[in-house]
């Protein structure tokens, strides 16, 4: 197979996946419709990955990427803590609202383990990433000494439970999705000793 045209197939299916997940959590995601949304035939889809649940996976770290990138290039735009702080919460959660059915299936649809387990390393990153932040948030004075690991897993664990009723399908309410965000943030800033 041509390496080039192979990538493009790839890519395809990815983007194919990524848009029918983004339409409707992973359970609609059929390989038929996958493969129909790409332009191929269903066949193609196990020529480039072992199973359906190996696509998700792809799908989910590419979607996580993007999101972790994304809190990193908020966290940049200052040099105060406070507001890398609330760039990096508001980022997250207002990611989150852009495309809620994504957000709703990488991180709470039930889905095959490998995607589970996928879910559990994007989540340490995440974790890690809010350490760090809040290690120079120490360092610089800006808040009180603790364990920021722990800190960081529950402020982590506070936004994504913070956001399953907002999120979930199953909802049907319509929620005021800037006065969540700025509770959100607030919960956060007070949970690691910053005034609301």
């Amino acid at each position: 197979m041509n390496g080039t045209k192979g990538a493009g197939t790839r890519a395809r299916l990815l983007a194919a996946a990524a848009e029918l997940i983004a339409e409707g959590g992973y359970a609609p995601a059929s390989v038929g419709a996958i493969a129909e949304r790409a332009g191929l035939a269903n066949g193609a889809l196990y020529r480039h990955f072992p199973s359906k649940a190996e696509l998700f996976v792809q799908v989910f770290r590419d979607a996580a990427e993007d999101e972790l990138t994304a809190m990193r290039a908020a966290a940049a735009r200052s040099e105060d803590f406070e507001d890398r702080l609330d760039a990096v919460v508001r980022t997250y959660a207002t990611s989150a609202f852009a495309s809620p059915h994504l957000a709703w299936a990488l991180v709470y649809e039930p889905v095959d383990p490998i995607v589970d387990a996928e879910r559990l390393a994007y989540r340490r990153r995440y974790c890690d990433g809010m350490a760090d932040l809040l290690r120079d948030g120490v360092r610089e004075g800006a808040i009180p000494e603790q364990n920021v690991e722990l800190a960081a897993a529950a402020v982590v664990g506070a936004i994504a439970e913070a956001l399953v009723g907002p999120l979930s399908p199953a909802s049907g309410r319509v929620q005021a999705q800037d006065r969540i965000v700025t509770e959100i943030v607030g919960f956060c800033r007070g949970a690691i000793g910053l005034s609301r």
